[in-house]
């Protein structure tokens, strides 16, 4: 049909259908996923489904029983979610499956088994190379790699050539998340490309476009192209919105809000990371929540509103007891430092410090320990504690070089070692080296000299 259908013709269609048909047509309006996949069976032009939905497009000119049509056609797209159902219960099992072979042989097995080309594994491989992104991003690359072979394996005349097309964009831009995380710029630039290049096939669902926008923006975070990497978060968030996705739409708030964190306009993120509190599912994701929350402490400490962040924090210390990780704990201890310090609380502050600092030791993190020590420098300097200051910074260095900190940033270390050796740390130079340091994080390239100048 070319033209929209007027409302008389809209009410004809609806009191055809029975109460158990109206559900169904209720539930594809309301879901965006069962919607993309009725659209998938549609335009694969091949499946059972569209074929008799084509018949029925062009007007007909005899009667045609819509009922009869639509009960089969409901009874097939239950009979699915049934297939899916079973497939995404299996998925697991058969994933720990394949992990078991050894890694150079999984390719081989996943071609090999049919077992294994289902949707539920598809998914299943998909989810699993996401969240092994932050601790192992090679084996999420690999993950990622293991379920671009499966879709070109699965039945795209089951399974919907376009939704298959849709995933298949998803997982280029988990491969292309995971090679930013492992710095490789340019394996994500290309993977990102591919993305889009496959998002064009496929149903053209604004949601999977939003969840790729959403990964593309840390990785132009990460090039320091801010600008570029705000403007595909607000339209990741507009869409997520849009879809009624508010706990997505939260996660790519707090993404924002670090954007601003590493462009040095954090006055900016604090009231991202208040919206984003008010959209994140805490039962869905309560670490993420856990981040809004830390972070928002974390830069009202650091623009020096410590009555607030003294406020928050004690209303955020059940979620931080919920992470008894030490990933978790050290940062608390830091963010906890910086409001004793701001308090005037000194002798606290430094015991916290301190203990942030061998948190970051033992788990082999080297910025942060560089920037919680700075930490402690500021405060030995603010009082005078010249000894205390040139026993810190003499340490300092062999620790970072242990840690493999890049080059310029054991030069800035070194600058303020020397200084500590003839007592001409100032709380200036201090500041200085710290926010060097938090740039160079994420621009290796920085030269010390160019940021003191």
């Amino acid at each position: 049909m070319k033209i929209h259908p007027n409302d008389f013709a809209l009410e004809e269609f609806l009191l055809s259908l029975s109460k158990e048909h109206l559900g169904v047509v209720d539930h594809l309006v309301r879901c965006s996923t069962c919607r993309r996949r009725f659209l998938g069976f549609l335009r694969s032009g091949s499946g059972p489904v569209a074929r008799r939905i084509a018949d029925v497009l062009p007007w007909p000119v005899e009667p045609v029983d819509y009922g009869m049509m639509i009960q089969h056609n409901a009874r097939e797209f239950r009979s699915r979610e049934q297939v899916m159902a079973k497939e995404r219960a299996q998925a697991p099992g058969l994933f720990v499956q394949l992990m078991g072979h050894p890694r150079e042989q999984r390719e081989l097995t996943l071609r090999n088994s049919p077992s294994f080309h289902t949707w539920g594994v598809f998914e299943l491989l998909m989810e699993r190379s996401l969240e092994a992104c932050i601790k192992d991003p090679e084996h999420a690359e690999h993950l990622g790699r293991l379920a671009l072979l499966l879709s070109e394996l699965l039945d795209a005349d089951y399974y919907g050539a376009s939704l298959i097309e849709d995933l298949r964009a998803r997982t280029w831009a988990f491969i292309g998340n995971a090679c930013r995380l492992k710095s490789d710029l340019q394996r994500a630039e290309e993977a990102f490309a591919e993305a889009y290049a496959h998002l064009q096939n496929g149903t053209q669902d604004s949601l999977e476009r939003a969840v790729i926008l959403d990964l593309e923006a840390s990785f132009r975070r990460d090039q320091r192209r801010f600008d570029e990497a705000e403007k595909l978060l607000k339209r990741a968030i507009a869409l997520f919105l849009q879809n009624d996705q508010r706990h997505r739409a939260g996660r790519s708030l707090v993404n924002l809000s670090t954007v601003h964190h590493n462009a040095g306009t954090l006055e900016l993120g604090i009231p991202l990371l208040f919206q984003a509190i008010g959209l994140i599912d805490p039962e869905q994701e309560p670490r993420l929540l856990l981040c809004a929350r830390h972070n928002l402490i974390d830069d009202l400490a650091t623009l020096g509103r410590y009555l607030e962040a003294q406020g928050l924090y004690r209303a955020t210390r059940p979620l931080y007891r919920s992470f008894p990780d030490a990933w978790t704990q050290n940062r608390r201890k830091w963010v906890k430092g910086k409001i004793s310090r701001g308090l005037g609380q000194a002798d606290q502050a430094e015991s916290l410090f301190l203990a942030a600092r061998d948190g970051f030791v033992e788990e082999g993190i080297p910025y942060d320990t560089a920037l919680v020590s700075l930490e402690l420098a500021t405060l030995y300097a603010e009082q005078g504690r010249r000894s205390d200051l040139r026993r810190l910074a003499e340490g300092m260095v062999p620790i970072f070089s242990s840690l493999n900190i890049h080059r310029e940033a054991l030069a800035a270390l070194a600058c303020l070692k020397q200084a500590a050796e003839t007592d001409r740390v100032t709380v200036e130079l201090v500041s200085s080296v710290a926010a060097y340091l938090r740039r160079a994080q994420h621009d290796p390239g920085m030269r010390f000299l160019e940021a003191w100048e």
